[in-house]
């Protein structure tokens, strides 16, 4: 241990952590000590009594876990949370969310990403991949409340060459902002809403400029199904004929992956990874879910995720955890899987993967980026515990969470904010709702023909 006083030291708890072979342990009466951003050391309580810290934190009664990672989500879209109720995909899309998106400016993207980067943070999310639009807001939002992200830019075919400029324009500009929180993506929305031509041309951007790409693909069966009708190609197919899959990329949702695509992603050039987002897929009774153990089985990663609030009504990471690891027990009629821990590797290293941060978040070890959350399971419904990874992921909720902190900074402490102003956000939201839901001017920013 080093003579100068650590930034933070974390005492008394219990700590989530992989062994060599990435399996889930736990261990007792630990102590995490953060230096620089940076976890310097897990080690025993007792360890730590005499070290000079800036700050401790006694977390006894607590687990700390690795920061949730959100691997897909549109931030901003918690202000139209509940807008957009009991409606076919279709109907969602063109006759609700793609005219009010039509409304949306800059600064009802910025309070939409100050109260989600909010919510986020009191469910111990600590880092979260967006794909939306107007992202140099979400940018300022994550620098100030100290989030980190994973940020790309949104285009369709039909708003020209410049949406797919503005996007690499974006990802260039931001990459490595907010002293290295914020990395960066290009940002296509789906192979239905942008054409060959562009997926190319995309991918082509991302090998040169190291780039990669963060898209929805097959997110339902009905889009593959439609896929193959008018072009005789899943899309996982465009996927692979366009280069895309060539390069590192993040497909969000996947329920409309068939058998036939899984060979293209385990055959990738590029490192593929799955967000999954399993509320939303019940919410639209889509009649398949993200085939995890089938993409498990070839070796590509599944990392866990929302959507956005207005389909999934919540950006709740700890409730996707759950949720996946119920869902594959039912899809599969296996009990035997996912289990608990499996479901915590999912939330842990898998997500890290997915956002392209496998090295350095994901786990509480040393050299990894003090991204850490640490719950409270003192609470009646979380006792006792004769399985913690079970009480973990089917008998904690986001509200145990405690503490939450990124690089070292603690962004909430005993359950109070200490970067964001809830009330005054939520104020000015409410103040600018009539204009931003109106959707009496019939206009749209893209049709769901799918």
């Amino acid at each position: 241990m080093t003579e100068t006083p650590a930034d933070l030291i974390i005492t008394g708890c219990t700590v989530l952590v992989h062994d060599d072979q990435e399996r889930i342990g736990f261990e007792e009466d630990a102590a995490i000590v953060v230096r620089d951003g940076v976890v310097e050391s897990v080690t025993g309580a007792a360890d730590v009594a005499g070290v000079a810290a800036g700050e401790r934190i006694d977390a006894r009664g607590q687990v700390a876990l690795p920061g949730l990672i959100n691997c897909h989500t549109h931030a901003p879209m918690v202000a139209l949370r509940g807008v957009a109720e009991d409606l076919p995909t279709d109907e969602w899309f063109n006759d609700v969310v793609w005219p009010i998106e039509s409304n949306l400016t800059e600064k009802d993207v910025e309070l939409g990403a100050r109260l989600a980067c909010a919510e986020m943070i009191r469910a111990g999310v600590t880092c979260f991949a967006d794909h939306y639009f107007a992202m140099d807001a979400v940018a300022a939002v994550v620098e100030e409340c100290g989030m980190r992200a994973h940020l790309g830019e949104a285009y369709f075919s039909s708003t020209g060459p410049q949406g797919r400029e503005k996007s690499l324009e974006f990802a260039l500009r931001h990459r490595g902002g907010a002293d290295g929180r914020i990395t960066t993506a290009l940002a296509p929305h789906a192979p239905y809403t942008v054409d060959d031509a562009d997926l190319a041309a995309t991918a082509e951007l991302a090998r040169e400029h190291g780039l990669p790409v963060h898209i929805h693909a097959a997110e339902n069966r009905d889009q593959t199904d439609v896929s193959l009708e008018r072009y005789g190609v899943t899309p996982i197919e465009i996927l692979r004929r366009t280069g895309i899959l060539d390069i590192d990329v993040l497909i969000a949702h996947g329920t409309g992956i068939l058998d036939r695509d899984l060979p293209l992603l385990e055959d990738a050039g590029g490192r593929v990874a799955v967000a999954t987002a399993p509320r939303g897929y019940l919410k639209f009774a889509w009649p398949t879910t993200t085939p995890v153990r089938a993409l498990h089985d070839i070796g590509i990663p599944v990392g866990l995720a929302t959507d956005g609030a207005a389909s999934n009504n919540s950006l709740d990471v700890w409730e996707s955890m759950a949720l996946t690891a119920l869902i594959q027990k039912s899809t599969t009629g296996d009990p035997r899987w996912l289990t608990s821990r499996q479901a915590l590797h999912h939330a842990s290293l898998q997500s890290a993967r997915a956002v392209g941060l496998g090295d350095v978040i994901g786990r509480i070890a040393p050299g990894r980026r003090a991204d850490i959350v640490l719950a409270d399971l003192t609470g009646p419904h979380t006792q006792p515990v004769h399985d913690l990874a079970a009480t973990l992921v089917h008998s904690a909720r986001s509200s145990d969470v405690r503490t939450t902190i990124v690089d070292g900074r603690v962004l909430m402490r005993d359950r109070q904010l200490l970067t964001l102003d809830v009330p005054s956000v939520v104020r000015e939201l409410g103040e600018r709702m009539p204009a931003l839901v109106d959707r009496g001017h019939g206009r749209r920013i893209q049709d769901y023909k799918t």
